[in-house]
């Protein structure tokens, strides 16, 4: 026996039957589904993240600085006890103009720490400054013999302060420190050396000063190992006819010979160089020269000095 099934009418129809992309809203007619649109054709991708820990999104490896050499500053040495205090104090400007820089101190003879102590303690490279003015015995052997001594350093010796004319700016504040005024002649007293090399460069830097003071006369004088000596020269500006003269104090701090030479001035006296901000930046000249310079082999003779 057939079954009659019951004719569906047209509401049943468009009520009952969902057409694909549509919902029902529940009153019987379809709602369309909001499709997201198409990627247009030559739009941006999306960026890539890379997992975390990928070397994209590493930071960069810093390298740090590499190693300056140690700055050696080799004083002669003096029993004066300001002269050691007066090195300090230098280098403490030396310090504060290159604050990263490692900067020691080393004595030829009669002062610690001495030279071969200082070298005996440093790793790695070191130049060697000398508070000297001039080349002479210490600058021509001693140094390049302890720098050659110091086998396991890379070792470099910079040339004497001076001359230079840093060194002439501070002997002209020196001097007006003390009183000088224009006119005034001037005997440049310094240690002195049987070194012709190191009379020339005294020479020199007393032609810097007369140019510096405006053209007065500078006459060299030495304490020791040459002549004249400060009461010479003195005499000799007095015959020509120079009634004003002072004494410029060529040495690096206090001590006998200036203290000698200044006992000899007619009228004043310039204090040493001392810890003048001048020579600070020399000091700082002299090393960066020496580290620009190539390297030199140390000579033999110099090893057994």
């Amino acid at each position: 026996m057939r079954t009659r099934q019951r004719p569906v009418t047209p509401a049943q129809r468009t009520g009952n039957v969902r057409r694909a992309g549509s919902v029902h809203d529940g009153a019987g007619a379809p709602s369309r589904v909001s499709r997201p649109p198409l990627r247009q054709c030559g739009r941006a991708p999306r960026p890539h993240h890379p997992p975390a820990g990928h070397a994209a999104q590493r930071p960069a490896p810093t390298r740090s600085p590499p190693m300056q050499p140690t700055l050696v500053a080799v004083a002669h040495g003096s029993r004066d006890p300001r002269a050691l205090h007066t090195a300090l104090a230098l280098l403490e400007r030396v310090r504060e103009l290159r604050p990263r820089l490692d900067v020691r101190l080393g004595h030829i003879e009669l002062n610690e720490p001495l030279l071969g102590s200082v070298l005996g303690e440093l790793r790695g490279a070191a130049v060697l400054v000398p508070l000297l003015l001039g080349r002479g015995y210490h600058v021509k052997r001693d140094l390049p013999a302890a720098a050659a001594r110091a086998a396991h350093l890379r070792t470099r010796v910079a040339a004497p302060l001076g001359p230079h004319p840093l060194l002439v700016e501070a002997l002209y504040e020196r001097l007006v420190e003390a009183g000088w005024s224009a006119g005034t002649a001037v005997v440049l007293a310094a240690a002195g050396s049987r070194d012709p090399d190191s009379a020339a460069d005294t020479r020199r830097t007393a032609d810097l000063l007369a140019e510096r003071l405006g053209g007065v006369p500078v006459v060299p004088a030495y304490a020791s190992a040459a002549a004249p000596n400060a009461p010479e020269a003195v005499r000799a500006l007095a015959a020509r006819g120079h009634h004003r003269i002072a004494v410029a104090s060529y040495f690096a701090a206090p001590g006998r010979f200036s203290a000698q030479t200044a006992a000899a001035a007619p009228a004043l006296a310039a204090a040493p160089l001392g810890d003048h901000p001048a020579l600070a930046r020399l000091l700082l000249h002299r090393y960066d020269e020496a580290r620009a310079r190539p390297a030199r082999p140390v000579r033999p003779e110099l090893v057994s000095a």
